[in-house]
């Protein structure tokens, strides 16, 4: 493996919860499929990358890259797909999700209206982060060598697409390449805080309403249980001093 592949010190302090999440067996094979869905997704934007850019270069590396990415796909499908025949069961783990993200992100890829600068500037900042998370992917699935050949192969992949974005991003932009870099992250990083944030503003409204559902309602149903007390029991008789038609359509 090319050493370029370093792994984030994000990942390498969520090392136990990865572990955690590749240890059990319903989660590695959600993951898997995650990945699969990712990966051919990501294919599908790059190949479409391919059709609109007027860089006859940038052309064939895009195809280049779209080819591996749902090849990739195939291979986290067949290998999940493979690893779910040998369930006799369904999928019975208390917790099926999982906290981190996997893949490269490719879900984020607008391609509409974006200049290649910016899409080879994403690409790299994706494709590395991918390198790094499966590097500690491949570690931990050890037990599995099927799964680990599929991260050993995936991982060549992602080091070329990481390397070739970076080399033609230079090329494309020669005087601001690194920034385009930074911005690049900073845009990962800011759409990956509105993420948690979401889930936390989620979490945070179902403990109020929870809160309010058991502390406003008991007060509310007490009342109202008060209140039919005082009701009388049964029909309740009318005045014959009423002086309304009893013939009358209202």
């Amino acid at each position: 493996m090319s050493p370029l592949a370093r792994v984030a010190p994000l990942d390498r302090i969520l090392l136990p919860v990865h572990r955690w999440v590749w240890n059990d067996f319903d989660r590695r094979v959600r993951k898997l499929l995650a990945f699969a869905e990712v990966e051919s997704d990501g294919g599908r934007d790059i190949l479409r990358a391919a059709e609109v850019t007027p860089d006859a270069l940038l052309r064939r590396l895009y195809l280049e890259h779209a080819i591996d990415e749902l090849h990739h796909g195939d291979l986290f499908r067949q290998r999940g797909a493979a690893l779910l025949r040998t369930r006799s069961t369904r999928l019975r783990t208390l917790f099926n999700g999982t906290p981190l993200p996997g893949g490269h992100g490719l879900d984020d890829l607008s391609i509409q209206d974006e200049p290649d600068h910016r899409l080879l500037a994403f690409l790299h900042v994706a494709e590395k982060a991918a390198a790094g998370r499966f590097t500690i992917y491949r570690d931990l699935v050890d037990d599995d060598p099927q799964t680990r050949a599929i991260f050993e192969e995936i991982l060549r992949d992602e080091v070329f697409h990481m390397n070739y974005t970076y080399t033609q991003l230079a090329r494309v932009m020669p005087r601001s390449y690194r920034w385009q870099v930074w911005r690049a992250r900073a845009s990962r990083l800011w759409k990956r805080y509105l993420r948690v944030a979401a889930g936390i503003a989620s979490v945070v409204g179902n403990a109020v309403l929870t809160i309010m559902y058991f502390i406003l309602l008991p007060p509310f149903a007490w009342m109202a249980r008060r209140a039919e007390r005082r009701e009388p029991v049964g029909w309740t008789p009318i005045s014959r001093t009423r002086d309304d038609s009893p013939t009358g359509q209202y």
